[in-house]
């Protein structure tokens, strides 16, 4: 019933703003350079809450988002007008993230082993709050034993470290950390075929002309 009554009222702020950044992009790939500034003016801050919901560094933190810009750049012609921004713009996020942590544990920075490739673009805020879970994602979480739920989503969800999720569980790191890797194993297989080009299967428009989705019978 609430999609019903959101489809009959028509388009909502969001779809809107989604829509100016879409119009933005498209100009700016046609040399607009003042949309273009208008376009990097505006995501910014979506962009830098989107990274330091997920890196708490401040100076790392802004190398990451200086980066994501940077690949926008560089990666401006890839964008297609008929497809909306926001998840074009997050998956460059969550590539520029994952890159982060990758090259940490490259250094041998251990104190963040966990995987973000499913979690990257789950907590951007909006409004000093956090948009909902995915349902994939959401029903995946809740199929996990209590242990495992409770590690991911003090790590993930609510964005403390290690050592502050394993003080709010009552265990030791090293238990958090465990709890935490089986309960990512769980969810990998539970999300396999989940995502469908860097979005959720959920996200994506319901087909125009009566045939399914590609690859859902």
């Amino acid at each position: 019933m609430s999609t019903e009554l959101s489809s009959a009222a028509g388009p909502t702020p969001a779809d809107d703003a989604e829509a100016q950044l879409s119009v933005w992009m498209q100009a700016a790939q046609n040399g607009d350079a003042e949309a273009y500034l208008q376009l990097l003016t505006t995501i910014r801050p979506r962009i830098r809450a989107i990274v330091r919901s997920r890196i708490r560094e401040p100076a790392p933190a802004e190398d990451v988002v200086q980066n994501v810009l940077l690949s926008i750049h560089r990666g401006r012609a890839t964008y297609r007008a008929e497809r909306p921004f926001g998840p074009w713009m997050r998956a460059i996020v969550r590539n520029s993230i994952i890159d982060h942590f990758r090259e940490r544990k490259r250094r041998g920075d251990r104190e963040i082993e966990l995987p973000v490739e499913e979690w990257a673009d789950e907590r951007e805020s909006a409004g000093g709050e956090n948009e909902p879970l995915a349902p994939e994602l959401a029903r995946a979480l809740a199929a996990l034993p209590d242990g495992q739920r409770v590690a991911v989503t003090l790590i993930q969800i609510e964005g403390l470290s290690v050592a502050e999720a394993a003080l709010r569980a009552g265990v030791s790191a090293g238990a958090l950390k465990v709890r935490a890797h089986r309960g990512y194993r769980a969810l990998r297989k539970a999300l396999e075929g989940a995502r469908e080009e860097g979005e959720w299967r959920s996200a994506r428009p319901p087909p125009t002309d009566g045939a399914s989705p590609r690859g859902v019978k």
